[in-house]
């Protein structure tokens, strides 16, 4: 065999032995964790090493990584996000769905104040709870979508959004904003006005329906109470708006308050509808959209009194007249005392 020959194979051999280094590079296995899935969080601002710190304890061989993801150029184009690795990915596949931002389910419900929502969504979001909330807040932003304060919380639906997890706050606060428009649909801001309510109030009055009851079906009717009371300009004495005046009085919105008596009847925060007539400044609660449909499909009755039942547990009591319902209260006073509940 001539040398001219001998060159040839030396070099084809050598070809063959780089492409197979290469594919071994770029297309075997490279995973090194044990679930099916993996979320790997890149942060705004994250550079090309701080990539590598974050990915590494997830990758058999960091070396191979790098070389697939500097020939890809993945070094000079990082994008912040999250990201969905598989088990027996390649550095070529997880190179690729380093460049897709996956989006996740935000899903929040049943919070009682601003703060502790801007909790619950810091915790699935890359926005700190402190920039959301003076976003939220901000006087400009609320002004323009007819919210202060006391009403903001009512900008949120309980309901479940996809969205990116480094979601700006000021992109965040829009798409809520947004989503809130698009609830209060023709058809249900048709139904407030028949209320003679607006969809702030037609939600502050949800909050408390949804605190009375956990009894979807029995939203309507006690919704229908509340506006009976309305009509009638009698108080509320909603109990749950006494026990949110005491949260917020004392800014403790995890403690837990079984019953309502002695003081905390006094009040004189605007909360506190044994006091005030009318409805409260704003939502005790974040109602869910069967509270808010049952405000605004509320049953029509006479019923102006109600009291939780001792007999079907859950349920409530309904009177027309002072003198039944204090046979409901009394009743339902005996069974808490006989139980020991003092507060």
């Amino acid at each position: 065999m001539n040398k001219k020959k001998i060159a040839i194979i030396v070099s084809l051999i050598l070809v063959a032995s780089i492409a197979i280094y290469g594919y071994i590079n770029i297309f075997s296995n490279n995973t090194k964790f044990d679930k099916n899935e993996l979320y790997v969080y890149i942060p705004t601002g994250s550079t090309y090493e701080d990539v590598l710190k974050i990915v590494e304890p997830n990758v058999k061989n960091i070396n191979k990584f790098k070389f697939v993801a500097e020939k890809r150029s993945y070094n000079d184009n990082v994008f912040p996000g999250r990201f969905l690795f598989k088990k027996g990915m390649s550095s070529f596949q997880m190179i690729t769905a380093l460049r897709h931002n996956e989006p996740l389910n935000l899903a929040f419900n049943n919070q009682e104040s601003l703060e502790k929502l801007v909790s619950r969504l810091s915790s699935q979001m890359e926005v700190d709870s402190t920039t959301l909330i003076n976003i939220l807040r901000d006087t400009i932003f609320m002004k323009k979508n007819g919210f202060n304060n006391e009403t903001i919380l009512g900008m949120f639906i309980p309901n479940t959004y996809e969205v990116k997890w480094n979601i700006s706050a000021e992109k965040f606060r829009e798409k809520m904003a947004k989503e809130y428009t698009v609830f209060w649909n023709n058809d249900r801001l048709a139904k407030a006005k028949a209320l003679g309510m607006n969809s702030q109030e037609v939600i502050t009055l949800a909050s408390i329906v949804h605190k009375e009851t956990v009894k979807i079906d029995e939203r309507p009717r006690v919704a229908g109470v509340y506006l009976n009371r309305l009509k009638l300009e009698i108080p509320l004495q909603a109990d749950p708006t006494v026990i949110f005046a005491v949260k917020k009085e004392s800014g403790d919105f995890d403690q837990v308050i079984k019953r309502v008596r002695g003081e905390m009847l006094h009040s004189s925060s605007p909360y506190n509808t044994y006091v005030h007539a009318g409805l409260p400044p704003g939502p005790i609660a974040m109602p869910d959209i069967s509270a808010i449909d049952a405000v605004l499909n509320a049953e029509k009755h006479d019923y102006i009194f109600f009291c939780a039942s001792v007999e079907r547990f859950g349920y409530h009591d309904f009177a027309k007249t002072y003198e039944e319902h204090q046979v409901y209260a009394k009743k339902y006073a005996e069974w808490v005392t006989k139980l020991g509940i003092e507060k």
